[in-house]
């Protein structure tokens, strides 16, 4: 018997200031990768909450998501059919609040970073 189909839901922010985005270095199976602020959803929150809590616990910035940009969705392949992840991911951009310095990062998280156009494809 195979299983339910349940995608795994994202939330990712874009986030641009001044000609530079706000990005993430961390720590995958694949070595350090950029990746937008992002996270998953929590039981009991909504997709604004979750990408405001993503942002602030991967960059220690405040965000206020304020559009929808996108739903995403794709799958990582894996041995079989049934053991693919598919993730849904739902992008949205908004409102840079207040930097916390010193907070401390999510667990995998190596720093939050501004990067221009240029510099993302260069490191792409």
């Amino acid at each position: 018997m195979s299983r339910p189909w349940k995608p795994s839901v994202t939330v990712a922010a874009v986030i641009e200031h001044d000609g530079r985005f706000l990005l993430v270095e961390e720590e995958t199976n694949l070595g350090i990768r950029l990746n937008q602020p992002a996270g998953h959803l929590d039981p009991g929150e909504s997709l604004v909450e979750a990408c405001a809590r993503e942002t602030l616990e991967e960059t220690a910035y405040r965000f206020i998501p304020k559009a929808l940009l996108g739903v995403y969705m794709w799958s990582v392949p894996a041995p079989s059919p049934e053991q693919a992840t598919t993730f849904l991911r739902f992008a949205f951009a908004g409102e840079l609040g207040v930097h916390e310095v010193g907070r401390s990062l999510d667990h995998g998280i190596v720093r939050a970073l501004w990067l221009t156009p240029q510099e993302i494809h260069a490191r792409t």
